[in-house]
């Protein structure tokens, strides 16, 4: 059986599970947080994004190629309220048509009361999530590539803690020729090991489908990325701009639910050393359905600059007026230095 064969089983598999299973919830959301500034600047979920650098294989382990060998990748993140992320990622060839990849992302949010039954101060705690990974990516022809990313979350909250182990499978197309890019990926496979307590959370297990070209000469490349594709009503409630009293409203429309699920990118890449990007992401958008939202919910703004010696990336988006999220990548390839 071929690789491609076993990545369309395996969709077909993770949707008809998680469809018998949606009226659970999902835990460990965090893993669907980029720690790529580029994909961030994308609108916060983008697969398809061709590049040398190895912060954008962070959602598709098939992007990753031996051309990235000995590139180290370092990010940071100010994400809502105190939260602060960080981590790094190393990448090597291996022979000539394959490539590995090994890292860590640490998300912390803050310091947190922490009260007892009767909401009796008893101090304050700081919960974080720890993401131990490593993948790999193979040449399966001159256009495609195929990969996976095996995670090891572990996560602390005052006196609980747990463990999970999860994979993400990825496909690749790319021709040079025309600058097309497609992609799909299976995210977020697996489940808890050690479980805080009684209960047992699932991961948001997701499949996504991707799309990037440039067309001519014209310096922009486009991009469409499809998630949460495991269920197809996404509802939510629109409160409007605040000037009536009236009731939240349900939507749930056919229109709603398909542009809940996409997220609209452009790239300008007139050169190979600088890039600009631009995206929207309805679903963020409308999570934060309140009249007080900012009017840039949903957008988000990405540069980086690529020289010789070091590659430097930064995002920015506002969801929520009250909550502005930056984020910044440096990179370096350590062949750079030893020749």
């Amino acid at each position: 059986m071929t690789f491609l064969k076993k990545i369309l089983i395996l969709l077909l598999l993770t949707v008809s599970i998680n469809a018998y299973a949606q009226d659970g919830s999902s835990a460990y959301n965090f893993l669907n947080i980029t720690s790529s500034s580029r994909i961030y600047g994308l609108g916060g979920v983008n697969i398809t994004t061709v590049s040398e650098d190895i912060s954008v294989t962070d959602q598709n382990p098939a992007l990753m190629g031996n051309e990235m060998s000995g590139q180290i990748a370092l990010n940071y993140m100010k994400y809502i309220g105190s939260s602060n992320f960080a981590g790094a990622v190393y990448t090597h060839s291996s022979g000539d048509n394959a490539a590995w990849a090994a890292g860590i992302q640490y998300f912390g949010y803050g310091s947190m009361t922490e009260t007892d039954q009767t909401g009796a101060v008893l101090g304050t705690f700081s919960p974080q999530d720890i993401n131990f990974y490593g993948a790999y990516s193979r040449d399966l022809s001159s256009k495609v590539r195929g990969g996976f990313k095996v995670k090891a979350i572990y996560s602390a909250y005052n006196n609980y803690n747990a463990l999970a182990l999860a994979t993400d499978l990825g496909v690749n197309y790319y021709d040079d020729e025309k600058d097309l890019s497609l992609s799909a990926v299976i995210a977020n496979l697996g489940g808890q090991v050690k479980r805080f307590d009684e209960s047992y959370d699932r991961l948001p297990i997701d499949v996504r489908l991707g799309w990037a070209q440039s067309f001519g000469t014209f310096p922009v490349r486009f991009s469409i990325t499809a998630w949460n594709l495991t269920k197809w009503h996404l509802p939510y409630y629109d409160n409007g701009d605040g000037s009536t009293s009236d009731n939240p409203t349900l939507k749930d429309s056919f229109t709603s639910n398909l542009f809940r699920h996409l997220i609209f990118g452009g790239e300008i890449t007139a050169s190979e050393k600088v890039y600009f990007s631009l995206a929207y992401n309805y679903k963020t958008h409308t999570d934060m359905s309140t009249y007080s939202r900012s009017f840039l919910s949903g957008w988000s703004l990405g540069a980086g600059l690529n020289t010789s010696k070091f590659r430097v990336g930064l995002a920015f988006a506002q969801p929520h007026s009250g909550a502005t999220t930056f984020m910044l990548n440096l990179g370096i390839n350590l062949n750079d230095f030893i020749k």
